[in-house]
This record gives structure tokens, sequence and C-alpha cells, in this order.
């Protein structure tokens, strides 16, 4: 289909200039925003984490703007436009998550660590291998994830501009790179917080707005909504009942257990979410963070669960999927539909607003592990010059942002919402039994940390690769071929218990003896805060 739907698709294609006009006053503002805050950069401190400086009311927002990124706000809706009840799960899944972070990790991993989760890691352990190990699972999470928001925007664009064509796309992919390693170049982590704090009020007013407005057309009745968006669906009343993605047969069942055990799990291990807890002064206002973050992210995603079958009822199923973009472009749609190119392009700068966040946020955090973990504390072995690690932090940056347009390019196409589930369960796999190892099992060791990261990194990439995701289904992302044979879309019901049972059984076959003396000084340290 060369086009959007009749009038949508001309409309939208003509006026691509107010669109790109009000992303670029968007981009111009929050590039004046990040210099003016940037002027105490040189440090590690400053560049890693902000001086310490921010509250938790400031920390929560600047989280919930890391996290709701272009899957929650085009892929989710977009799920729950096509598919429903299902496409809710992700929401829920996101949510719940955060209920790790504030009962188990938040205020330890504070108290411990100083810059990256390499320092709590290594804390007890050897510091080389052990650095090597976490930045290595922190650079692939954080590509992972940076493909999910480069496809999205990808897709965001071609609906803007009507652009089908992959030349086109993968030239907005690249511009999108560069503009977010500007933003980390410039800003740092201080810089960066503030654009996400600007970029998660913005987001979320604007699905508040917009949920208003579906209520108001609706009679302000949720079931005249939901009727309507069952009408117009394909799927008729299944729209609105568990199974219409996953309930197809017994593996279908499974990948949806595997893919809720990801995003309940993964948040709490997600390198650039971990990184945040040090921007603040205190595990008090670590916790007070993810309090903060919890309730905006609660907001925004009753409004998804709207906006979601808002788009199944006044734009449908056929004409999200004929869209550029596919699934991605319910949002944009519905805001189409609903206020035409104006608020197409205002909720375009939005998404756009989100997707450059979020990637500045997972480059600033895989050039700090690369520049601290590796270069500081592996090459230099801890005696790097603080200027130039911050300048080897800063190269790191370009060359990630090199990657992250690449790979994009790779996955332009995909359900940004499913990218995003996949870098959860390479974050639960290869992070998460790591750091609750460290922090609560006195016999840890250095073999056991390094089996569980390198376990479950390993079993996670591996899985993926033979899945249906890469090869042997019509969404794959190689077409024409199959040698899959791992039948599960999500590889986190097998990948997480695996790098547990890596980790477990490293400490328990390792000649290493763990420092009950180190344990000590940890224990102390992360239930006190003294020392950190």
């Amino acid at each position: 289909m060369n086009h959007l739907l009749s009038a949508g698709g001309a409309t939208a294609a003509s006026n691509p200039v107010l669109n790109i006009a009000v992303f670029a006053l968007f981009v111009a503002i929050t590039l004046f925003v990040v210099y003016r805050v940037s002027s105490r950069n040189s440090s590690r401190s400053d560049y890693y984490a902000a001086g310490s400086a921010f509250t938790g009311r400031q920390n929560g927002i600047a989280l919930s703007g890391d996290f709701l990124s272009a899957a929650s706000f085009l892929g989710i809706a977009g799920a729950i436009a096509v598919h429903g009840y299902d496409g809710f799960l992700y929401s829920i899944g996101f949510l719940v998550a955060w209920l790790v972070d504030l009962l188990l990790i938040a205020e330890l991993l504070r108290n411990t660590g100083r810059f990256t989760m390499g320092d709590v890691l290594s804390f007890r352990m050897k510091q080389r291998p052990v650095r090597a190990a976490a930045a290595t699972s922190t650079l692939v999470i954080s590509l992972f994830y940076m493909l999910a928001q480069m496809a999205g925007a990808g897709g965001l664009i071609a609906l803007l501009l009507n652009i089908h064509g992959g030349l086109g796309q993968a030239l907005i992919i690249a511009v999108v790179g560069v503009v977010m390693v500007l933003y980390v170049l410039v800003g740092g982590m201080k810089g960066t917080t503030y654009v996400q704090i600007i970029k998660a009020s913005i987001l979320i007013l604007s699905a508040v707005l917009m949920t208003v407005f579906l209520f108001g057309k609706f009679g302000f009745s949720l079931s005249n909504l939901l009727s309507q968006a069952a009408y117009h669906s394909p799927m008729g009343g299944k729209l609105l009942e568990p199974g219409g993605q996953y309930g197809a047969n017994g593996t279908t069942k499974l990948d949806f257990v595997s893919l809720a055990v990801a995003l309940i799990l993964g948040a709490a291990a997600l390198p650039h979410v971990l990184m945040r807890f040090y921007t603040v002064p205190n595990s008090h206002e670590a916790r007070r963070s993810v309090v903060w973050a919890t309730a905006c992210m609660f907001v925004f995603y009753l409004c998804t669960l709207v906006i979601g079958f808002g788009a199944a009822a006044l734009v449908g199923t056929d004409e999200i999927k004929a869209a550029p973009g596919g699934e991605n472009s319910a949002a944009p749609l519905l805001a189409l539909h609903i206020g035409g190119t104006l608020l197409l392009g205002i909720l375009a700068a939005v998404a756009f607003a989100t997707i450059l966040a979020v990637v500045a946020g997972l480059t600033l955090t895989a050039s700090a592990s690369f520049a601290h973990d590796v270069y500081a504390n592996i090459f230099k072995r801890g005696h790097a010059d603080p200027v130039d690690e911050v300048r080897v932090a800063r190269l790191t940056a370009i060359g990630i942002g090199v990657l992250a347009i690449i790979g994009g390019i790779l996955a332009n196409g995909q359900n940004i919402a499913f990218l995003v589930a996949l870098a959860f369960a390479v974050a639960a796999s290869a992070n998460l039994s790591t750091l609750l190892y460290s922090l609560f099992w006195k016999r840890f060791n250095t073999t056991g940390t390094l089996w569980a990261i390198y376990g479950g990194l390993g079993a996670c990439l591996v899985l993926v690769i033979f899945s249906p995701v890469v090869s042997g289904s019509p969404d794959s992302i190689i077409k024409g071929v199959d040698f899959h044979w791992f039948p599960l879309k999500n590889p986190g019901l097998v990948s997480i218990p695996f790098s547990f049972l890596c980790g477990f059984l490293g400490t328990i076959l390792a000649k290493d003896k763990a420092d009950p003396r180190k344990h000590a000084e940890m224990e102390v340290r992360s239930l006190t805060g003294i020392g950190s």
C-alpha cells in the first residue's frame, strides 16, 4: 500500500514541514537547556552522576522519562489497538517490575556503588574480570534497547513524511542517532536528566490530554469506547478477552509466561535504570525516586489503555497495519484522526523526544561503563586521570551511536514493545542473578559472578538468534530463511533461571573462596550507607 488510507495519508503527507518544525523546535530547546546546565562536566562525578545533586522527585520523573520509551508510547498503544487485552499485558509487566526495584535493588545499589553496576559487582570480587563482564553485559543490553528506539524513530518518520523506502528511513534513523550523541557529548548525566524530565512531563501531559479527549468523544464512558473498539476490530469481542495474541496454542501461552518473567525481572537489571540511582545524594532519595517513577508510569499506562482502544475504535486495525511503521503507528494515526496534522506534529515531536531522551540515557550508560570499568579499572588499574576517563567516555559514546544507527536500520519494522522485551530478557539473564547474589549471598565469589553473567548472557543471545525473532516466521528480522529451533520469541523463561543456576554452580564448584571481611563491609555499607 503506497499511502495511508484516504484523507489520513494525504493530510499526513501534505504538511511534513509542520511535523518536522515542531520536532526541530523541541530539539533546539532541549539542546539549549543541555548546554546551559552542562557547564561543569569535567569531573567523573559530574559527567556520570550529575554530582548526585538531584532530588528523589526530580530523579523519579527522569527515571520515568528514561523508562517510558518509544516502546511504551508507540509499541504498547499499537499492541493494544491490534491485539487488545494481550497488548495491555506489556503495561502491567512494565509497572509491576518497579516493585522489584523498590524492594530489592534501589537502596542497596545506591549505598554500595558510585557510578556503574560494575562498582557493585566487583566490590568483593576480583576487579578486572568482573568489571570486564559487567561492561560487556551493559554494552550488549544497551545496544539491544537502542534497536527498539531507533526502529521506532524510523517508523514514526515514515508515517510523518509518508516515506516507504528503506533508504529514507535509514537516513532519518542516522539523524536521530547524531542528535542523541550530541545530547550525551554536551550534557553528560546532568543535561540528559533535564531532557528526560522535560520529555516525561510533556509525554504524560500529552497522554492525559488525549485520554480526556477520547473519553469525551465517547460520552466519558469506558464501556462505549471498548464496545466501539471491539466493533471495528477484526477480532470482534475477543479484542477484550485474554488470548488474542498469546492464546492460540501451548507454545504461544508459554511465550506469554516467558514475556511476563522478562518484563517483571528485567527492569531491576537494566544498566541505564540502575545508573540513575547514583544521581541522588542518598538511599532515601533513591527510594523516593522509585516511588515517583512508579506513580508517573501508573498514570501513563492507564492512558495507553484508552489510547490503544481509542485507536482501534477510530482508526481501525486495517489502517494501522497498512501504515508505514505498522503497529507502531497507532497513536500517531489516532492523533491525526482526532486533531489533524497539528496534533500529529505535536505527538510526533513528543515521540521523537521520547526516543532521543531514552537513547541518550542508554548511550551515556554504555559509554560510562566502558570508560569507568574497562579503561579506568582494567587498562589503567584504577589510576586513570579523571579528565582522560571522561574523554574516553565521550569517544565511546560516538562509537555506540554508530552501532545504534546500524542496528536500528536492521531492526526497522519490528514492534518496538517486543524488541524492548528482548532487552529486558537480556538484562535479567545477565545482571539480575549477579546483583542479587552479590548483595544477599555470603558465599558468592568471582567464579560464580563470571559464570552467571556470561552464562545468562550467552544463553539469552543464542536462544534469540535461533528463535522465530530472527528467522522462520513472517515478521522475522531475516526474511526467507529458517534456521530457528527454539520455539519461544522471548527467551526469559529459560535464560533467566539458567543464569541463577550458573551463578550457583560456579560458586559451589569454584576453588576461589569469598572474602568474609569484604562481604561484611559490603553488607554494612548496603544497609546503612556508611562509606558510600
